[in-house]
């Protein structure tokens, strides 16, 4: 078992299954989850907002996550997620199955 309030960096792997991984992010304003062109061709991935703030760039549309908002990134469609708020944003994603 892992704790997403334990995460420290930017992404890590919290525990990989059969069928499906868990990762936390933690990202400072302004720092992105990585290029637009991110995507992951064979796993759905899940986005849930812990703590702070993130904008999200989901396929053409754009827009702002708090604490509790998630959202859903179907296979193989562009994304970024880019911090939003004064505290580190902090995120739980669970990617099915596994992307890394």
């Amino acid at each position: 078992m892992k704790n997403v309030s334990d995460a420290r960096e930017a992404f890590g792997v919290l525990e990989t299954g059969g069928t499906a991984q868990t990762a936390a992010m933690r990202l400072k304003r302004g720092e992105e989850s990585g290029p637009l062109g991110n995507e992951h061709a064979q796993s759905v991935q899940v986005l849930l907002v812990v703590r702070g703030a993130v904008t999200a760039t989901v396929g053409d549309k754009t827009f702002r996550m708090g604490p509790g908002d998630s959202v859903v990134v179907e296979k193989g469609v562009a994304h970024r997620f880019v911090g939003a708020s004064d505290e580190d944003a902090v995120t739980f994603n669970v990617y099915s199955p596994p992307a890394y």
